[in-house]
């Protein structure tokens, strides 16, 4: 068996490539595991440099390199709580400070509710993806 061993692998006309890091990472564009109680930590990501806690169950994920544009399905998941089921919303973009939603190719934003949806709560672990 031979081994190829290379940088960058592009299609065949040159306008769309991947680094051997984004293959051996997934193909999601950006990905983190983290943990939203207490100290907001990263625990593992790809693409991701940071979170922002915004307060009580309230993320920005801040991502490395922004995406294509702002068209990224988005897909989280959360638990770990001490109470209730949750309800986990996510969006691509960030809200400026007259609370008018902006769209972003370098943020998502994301929330963990409650079953009441009504409270949010910090979970003891936040996983968030794009991909586009």
């Amino acid at each position: 068996m031979s081994t190829l061993r290379c940088t960058n692998l592009q299609d065949t006309s040159g306008s769309n490539s991947s680094t051997t890091e984004q293959i051996a990472s997934g193909r999601a564009k950006a990905w983190v595991n983290f943990n939203g109680n207490s100290t907001v930590a990263i625990r593992a990501s790809f693409n991701v440099n940071s979170i922002t806690d915004n307060g009580v169950g309230n993320y920005t994920v801040n991502l490395s390199s922004g995406l294509a544009d702002t068209n990224a399905a988005v897909l989280v998941s959360s638990g770990g709580m001490d109470t209730g089921a949750v309800v986990s919303f996510q969006a691509l973009g960030s809200y400026n400070s007259s609370t008018n939603f902006i769209l972003s190719t370098t943020q998502i934003r994301v929330y963990q509710n409650t079953n009441n949806a009504v409270t949010q709560t910090d979970p003891h672990f936040f996983c968030v993806a794009a991909f586009r």
